[in-house]
C-alpha cells in the first residue's frame, strides 16, 4: 500500500493545504484562511452544480421543459462560479479541492437519492443547497474582508453570494407555483 501511496504521489509539485508563495500583498496566514473557506465553498458550489446536472437529467412531469432548461442555465451559471473560485485559490497560492470524494467529504450539501425524484422533491433540495452556500459565504465574505482579503471577499459575495440568491429566487418562484397548482 505504502508503494501505491507513494507512486501516487510522485509528481506532486504542491501538497494540498500547502501554500506556494505568491506575490499580492496578503499575509500567509490570511491566505491560508482564504483558500480554506474558498475551497468549503467549491465544494459546496461543484455539489450543487451536480445537483443541478442530476435534476436536468431526471427531470420529468408537467414542466419538464421549463424545469430541463432551468437547470441546464444554472448548472452553467455554477460551472462558472467554481472556475472563478478555483482562479481564486491558485492567486492565493493553494490547491483546490478537484475530486468527488474530497467534495463528498468537505461539503454539508445532502446528496439526492440515487432514483428520480419528483419536480417539487427536486426544487426543495435545490432549493435548501442554494441556502446552505448562503449561510456559508456570507460570515466567510465577512471574515475575508475583515483580513483585508478584499479579492476573496469581491468574489464571494459578487459571484457567489449574487448568484445563489437570483439562483434560489428562481427555485422559490417554481415551489410557489408548484404549490398554487396543488
Amino acid at each position: 500500500m505504502d508503494n501505491q501511496h507513494t507512486h501516487d504521489n510522485a509528481g506532486v509539485v504542491q501538497e494540498f493545504g500547502a501554500l506556494a508563495p505568491v506575490r499580492i500583498g496578503l499575509p500567509e496566514q490570511t491566505r491560508s484562511q482564504s483558500v480554506r473557506a474558498l475551497n468549503r465553498l467549491l465544494a459546496h458550489t461543484m455539489a450543487l452544480r451536480d445537483a443541478y446536472k442530476k435534476a436536468h437529467w431526471q427531470t420529468s412531469g408537467a414542466n419538464f421543459y421549463e424545469l430541463h432548461l432551468l437547470f441546464d442555465k444554472h448548472y452553467e451559471e455554477q460551472v462558472a462560479i467554481m472556475d472563478a473560485i478555483a482562479e481564486r485559490i491558485q492567486t492565493l497560492g493553494g490547491v483546490t479541492f478537484a475530486l468527488a470524494g474530497d467534495i463528498a467529504g468537505e461539503s454539508s450539501i445532502a446528496r439526492a437519492p440515487r432514483g428520480r425524484e419528483s419536480a417539487p422533491a427536486q426544487l426543495e433540495r435545490l432549493a435548501a443547497a442554494h441556502e446552505t452556500i448562503l449561510l456559508d459565504a456570507r460570515p466567510l465574505a465577512r471574515a475575508a474582508a475583515d483580513a483585508g482579503d478584499d479579492g476573496s471577499n469581491d468574489l464571494i459575495v459578487s459571484q457567489v453570494v449574487r448568484a445563489n440568491e437570483l439562483q434560489s429566487w428562481f427555485i422559490g418562484e417554481h415551489l410557489a407555483r408548484q404549490a398554487e397548482r396543488g
